[in-house]
């Protein structure tokens, strides 16, 4: 089977690490519950910051959130490893800049996902993801915003799940709270 990963906050806890982070650079101890309730992507909120504020807070601390300790969440390295193993193609589709991309994909490399460099896709929109995840002809994809998930309802066969967080429990899919679960969903197919 093809299948095709997101990468932040689908297997790896990027804006949880990004909320550590605000709170150490701005000497503040808001409380992970609160990042847990958060009904929207981004986390500026709870530490005070306007849309503008935020995004600027983001960029700026960009390297940082991308580079430094970012765990991937648990199982995540392993599933991939087993599946890949297992014969089945695995996709990264990431809409981190272009930028970013050969970095990235070197970085999550050092953290044990085996990645094809004609297997990673960076450098997009979120709404332009459809267009990759059409082109490859995925069977399943795995995603966490809300917005790329939309797009892809009506718009291809794909079997399309969202990776549980705060902001996304609105969303109508089929939901994946611990990645282990996807082995198991493979496997009963």
């Amino acid at each position: 089977m093809k299948l095709g990963f997101d990468i932040d906050d689908t297997l790896i806890n990027l804006r949880e690490h990004a909320f550590h982070i605000y709170n150490r650079k701005m000497n503040r101890q808001i409380p992970i519950g609160v990042f847990h309730e958060l009904q929207r992507v981004e986390i500026h909120e709870p530490f005070g910051l306007t849309d503008e504020e935020g995004s600027r807070m983001w960029n700026s601390t960009l390297e940082e959130i991308y580079y430094t300790t970012c765990p991937p969440f648990p199982n995540a390295v392993d599933l991939l490893q087993e599946l890949k193993q297992d014969g089945h193609e695995i996709y990264y589709i990431t809409s981190r800049p272009k930028e970013h991309g050969e970095r990235t994909k070197q970085w999550l490399r050092t953290l044990g996902f085996r990645i094809e460099d004609e297997q990673f896709f960076y450098g997009m929109q979120d709404a332009d993801k459809i267009h990759i995840i059409k082109e490859l002809g995925l069977d399943y994809y795995f995603d966490d915003k809300p917005d790329v998930l939309n797009t892809l309802l009506e718009e291809t066969a794909t079997k399309v799940f969202v990776k549980d967080q705060s902001y996304n429990r609105l969303v109508q899919l089929p939901r994946i709270v611990d990645l282990s679960e996807i082995k198991e969903m493979i496997q009963g197919k």
